[in-house]
């Protein structure tokens, strides 16, 4: 008995639209898949900690293979890193923002825009901070006096004086102090509960004028 043979399918592929989806590539750009990774980190940090929260946890957040973490990153303290080098030029780039914004003249508004901007800043992402800055150690207190924000509010300070509108003789210094006092501030507000930092910085700016002994 003679059977014909199965015609050839000659119309769309049959495949169904799911496995198509599975077969299709997955591309991002590099600084994107790295992002994807950062924002998982800081997520998986802030819930879990730095020491609890695993590298596989973290791939598999961002949605990549483990293997492509190590592509951007040598390890978890090396993400730890990345997310701090993150925060502080966010924090730089929002508080010389602020400042821009200024009148070149206006010292005090300036001084003022520094403090202000820098209350929100740490305000608004103060969970992410406090895990990635709060482990510090003995070892690390080279990185915490390299902290770039000292050197932008000690030239500040240093150029206010230049133009005479208040009196400053050791800008390093004045800005640790403060830098400091600033961080303690917020610090004590958020323990409060405290959402709004518009009332503290008012506070805050008074008192370093006054501290700078502002013309």
């Amino acid at each position: 008995m003679a059977f014909d043979k199965p015609a050839l399918w000659t119309g769309p592929n049959p495949m169904p639209a799911v496995a198509k989806k599975a077969l299709k590539p997955r591309t991002k750009p590099a600084e994107v898949r790295r992002d994807d990774i950062l924002r998982a980190a800081a997520a998986l940090f802030i819930a879990k900690g730095v020491g609890a929260a695993t590298i596989d946890e973290i791939a598999t957040r961002a949605e990549v293979a483990k293997g492509t973490f190590y592509l951007y990153f040598t390890s978890k303290e090396d993400l730890v890193g990345a997310l701090r080098e993150r925060f502080v030029k966010g924090f730089r780039t929002r508080i010389r923002d602020a400042i821009e914004a200024c009148r070149p003249d206006d010292w005090s508004g300036r001084l003022k825009s520094f403090v202000g901007a820098g209350i929100a800043a740490y305000l608004d992402d103060h969970q992410l901070h406090d895990v990635v800055f709060h482990d510090h150690r003995p070892d690390q207190r080279q990185m915490k006096g390299d902290n770039p924000l000292l050197g932008d509010l000690s030239s500040l300070l240093a150029a206010g004086t230049q133009a005479g509108a208040w009196s400053v003789g050791h800008p390093d210094l004045t800005a640790i102090v403060l830098f400091q006092g600033l961080h303690g501030a917020v610090d004590d507000a958020i323990e409060r509960g405290v959402l709004d930092g518009s009332e503290l910085a008012e506070n805050l700016s008074a008192l370093f004028l006054k501290m700078v002994d502002a013309r």
